[in-house]
């Protein structure tokens, strides 16, 4: 059956208008969940829509460059010439992966910053190569210059900064092949693999702990004030054959790399949630992909003493909301 001209005329009429429509819907739509967002609260339950919220909490501003001299305090002690270096509340910049690919940009970058502003870097990947030249495993890998990290890792003690490595924990996996015993394993007794083709380590295994700790050592060794270790948990996987208490698991793993490192002047830190088991000792929380709104929730939930020194949020985010506690942008946020 033909349809009519006239008929055809209103049809694509009538389709022009439904498109402009429903564009005009998806527009209005898009701006409403904008706006929205600025009353989300992330909790420890999960995310609630709070329209109570005070406008001052709302509004956010650029946050200011770090003062010289915030990070860290110096104090002289017995014996003479030993240096202590008190916890303060950290402001300052983190170089990952991509970053370090260019390292003569890095350099410049870096010229800018005044002594004593924090600097964290990756030292290691989750398939087990470092980016530094280790003696306790594989320092080779295809995308970064094992020597220009040396050097920069050399120029940044020069340079007065307070230096924090940060790596991976228990998620390793050229460690896992070769120490299969120190794995979690799956039903079948192999080791289980995650979706990045990641061996898992055992946190109460003694070899995972040594392993970690021999590498803390060599850090502290090259001059580093700190480390960081993510992915300190167990992979969220059914896959897995584990019966002890998980959390205890952590938090004994915890109190023993700190217990066995950190020092008056060194601090062994963790990556994780608000209510990551952080133990006493110089150690801070570091917490990733926080949107403003809920940092002073995120804040009361950690139950720190010290927030504003132990609690560090890493984030791409300007907003003063932030600067409250210890925070750490990218490094290319100096310029």
């Amino acid at each position: 059956m033909t349809i009519p001209y006239r008929t055809r005329q209103a049809l694509r009429r009538l389709a022009v208008l439904l498109l402009v429509l429903l564009l005009l819907a998806v527009i209005i739509w898009g701006c409403w969940i904008i706006w929205l967002s600025r009353y989300v609260i992330y909790t420890q339950d999960g995310a609630k829509i709070d329209f109570s919220l005070p406008e001052q909490l709302l509004s956010g501003e650029f946050a200011k460059p770090p003062v010289p001299g915030q990070s860290i305090t110096v104090n002289y002690d017995d014996p003479p010439g030993s240096v202590t270096t008190e916890l303060a509340q950290l402001n300052g910049y983190y170089i990952d992966l991509n970053a370090l690919k260019d390292i003569s940009a890095v350099e410049a970058q870096l010229q800018s910053l005044p002594a004593g502003t924090a600097v964290m870097i990756d030292v290691k990947n989750i398939y087990g190569s470092f980016y530094y030249s280790s003696t306790v495993g594989d320092s080779r890998s295809s995308s970064v210059d094992i020597q220009a990290v040396d050097r920069l890792i050399e120029a940044l003690n020069r340079g007065s900064f307070y230096t924090i490595a940060r790596l991976p924990a228990l998620r390793d996996y050229q460690y896992g092949l070769h120490h299969v015993p120190d794995g979690l394993p799956t039903a079948g007794g192999y080791l289980w693999m995650d979706s990045d083709g990641c061996y898992w380590l055992n946190p109460t295994s003694s070899g995972t702990l040594s392993y970690l700790i021999q590498i803390t050592n060599e850090l502290k060794g090259l001059g580093f004030d700190e480390v960081v270790f993510y992915d300190f948990r167990f992979p969220e996987t059914t896959g897995i054959v584990y019966t002890k208490d998980k959390t205890e698991a952590l938090t004994t793993a915890a109190k023993t790399l700190v217990s066995s490192c950190a020092d008056d002047a060194f601090g062994v830190s963790f990556v994780g949630n608000a209510d990551f088991p952080l133990p006493e000792g110089r150690c801070r929380l570091y917490v990733e992909n926080v949107q403003p709104s809920a940092v002073a929730g995120i804040a009361e939930q950690a139950g720190l003493t010290d927030p504003q020194i132990r609690l560090v949020f890493i984030t791409t985010l300007h907003d003063t909301r932030f600067d409250k506690y210890g925070v750490l942008r990218p490094l290319s946020a100096a310029h």
